[in-house]
């Protein structure tokens, strides 16, 4: 009885002594804030919870949208065994003694393994391999949290045989009930001190939180316990939580997310969303040389001829921020970023990996003898006979077949009528009516290039 009692009185201190966030964590489906999506009344995962039938299943989102508690709920109101494990800090070795437990509480009391791994995509693909083949046969189901896209970090297998849920962000009603009711419960908040917060306070650390409840209630208990007031003001809001936190890993869903809402602000000409985007990456410390990067490369790709001075702008912005550095190189950064968004955009460079894929999957045919090398064997092979200088012609034109001999008429090139490529367009379409032109000067050539002495001499021995 006295350990027990010894027991229970540890138990209430670490509980008291536990981070808020710890303290606050809900317990039941009817606390659990936000995710309505997926857990509001008659959705499929409230009613698998409710029943006690829940199938293997992921649950994905950003820090802090309630991943670990959705499992822990989960474990108080399931009749099956629960086992949690950290992939961070577990082997293959945790997973076979996990799987060993499931085998005899099934056997011994006929009871289901519910087995929880947060960040599972910390394991590597042997430990998930591992884990497979008693997902498969039903030894235990399976409950992984991660932040990162399960598509992508978990092996196939597994995702294609458990429910994938995602999470999101919690919104700023979400958040603004989670800090009342922190400030209110007598029991594991502060409801018995009576602190209250001032309204520009609790939108301060509500908007600076970035949807994360964990880190909203860290500064929470920071403002609370580090002030003699018992009342939160905005000063003390903002040396609590001193800097907005941005979701952002340079190796994870963040940063593909943003680098992909940037370029497609980019090629959607929106200046605005572009330096929006641009923003949260350098805010987040995102190296801007990458950003750089991907600028140069768009410029190219998704602007092209219908403005060339893009690219030039490009490279000149990327050489004076090697030049200047952070923090004055935003300035080129941003001038880049405002010119390529609101340049005229044609993706008609891609043409090049029409005319690459051509290569690729059809018969190549011989250079044309009036296109090859005279340099070296005119005399000998008649090499670049018949070719046509375009600059002893007036405009410096002449029609002529630059393809392969069967290629007459195949155009990879079809510029847009934006920007300078308008005047592109007109022009070719202007030298590709004179195509007839062109056959003409080819079967000279090739009369030139067969056995005989003269196109007429040929002509003649055929009749």
């Amino acid at each position: 009885m006295s350990s027990d009692l010894f027991d229970a009185k540890a138990e209430k201190l670490r509980f008291s002594r536990a981070p808020l966030a710890d303290r606050m964590r809900p317990r039941t489906i009817e606390e659990y804030v936000g995710q309505k999506h997926i857990l509001g009344p008659g959705r499929l995962l409230r009613r698998s919870i409710e029943a006690d039938r829940i199938t293997s299943l992921i649950l994905y989102g950003p820090p802090g949208t309630g991943k670990t508690t959705l499992a822990r709920i989960i474990a108080g109101s399931t009749r099956s065994h629960f086992v949690t494990m950290n992939a961070v800090l577990a082997g293959v070795k945790d997973i076979r003694l996990a799987i060993q437990d499931a085998e005899d509480h099934l056997k011994h009391h006929h009871q289901r393994t519910i087995l929880f791994i947060d960040e599972v995509h910390r394991f590597n693909k042997s430990q998930q391999d591992a884990l497979l083949p008693h997902v498969e046969n039903g030894t235990v189901t399976l409950i992984g949290a991660t932040t990162e896209n399960p598509y992508f970090e978990v092996i196939k297998a597994l995702v294609s045989r458990s429910r994938v849920f995602e999470l999101k962000s919690l919104t700023e009603e979400d958040l603004e009930g989670v800090v009342r009711a922190a400030l209110s419960d007598a029991e594991r908040g502060y409801g018995k001190r009576g602190v209250t917060i001032e309204p520009d306070a609790l939108a301060h650390l509500v908007s600076t939180c970035n949807g994360d409840a964990r880190s909203l209630l860290n500064a929470l208990e920071l403002a609370v316990e580090t002030t003699d007031d018992l009342i939160i003001t905005r000063e003390v809001a903002e040396e609590s939580i001193q800097k907005r936190a941005i979701l952002y890993d340079k190796e994870g869903d963040a940063h593909f997310d943003t680098i992909s809402a940037f370029i497609k602000s980019l090629r959607g000409s929106d200046p605005d969303a572009s330096m929006y985007w641009m923003g949260r990456m350098l805010y987040a410390g995102e190296d801007p040389k990458f950003i750089i990067r991907r600028m140069l490369i768009f410029a190219a790709e998704d602007i092209g001829l219908a403005d060339p001075r893009a690219v030039q702008v490009a490279v000149s912005c990327a050489q004076a921020f090697e030049y200047v550095g952070l923090p004055e190189g935003r300035y080129h950064l941003a001038e880049c970023c405002l010119y390529l968004a609101t340049a005229p955009k044609s993706n008609t460079t891609g043409s090049f990996f029409e005319a690459l894929k051509f290569v690729e999957n059809e018969q190549t045919g011989d250079v044309p003898n009036h296109l090859k090398d005279g340099s070296r064997d005119a005399k000998g092979l008649g090499h670049g006979e018949g070719y046509l200088y375009p600059h002893s012609f007036r405009n410096n034109y002449v029609p002529q077949q630059y393809l392969p001999e069967d290629m007459l008429g195949t155009y990879f090139y079809h510029p847009s009528d934006v920007g300078y490529e308008r005047t592109i367009q007109e022009r070719l379409n202007y030298l590709r009516s004179r195509d007839d032109e062109k056959d003409i000067v080819r079967r000279v050539n090739r009369y030139k290039d067969a056995p005989g002495d003269s196109p007429s001499e040929k002509s003649s021995e055929s009749e």
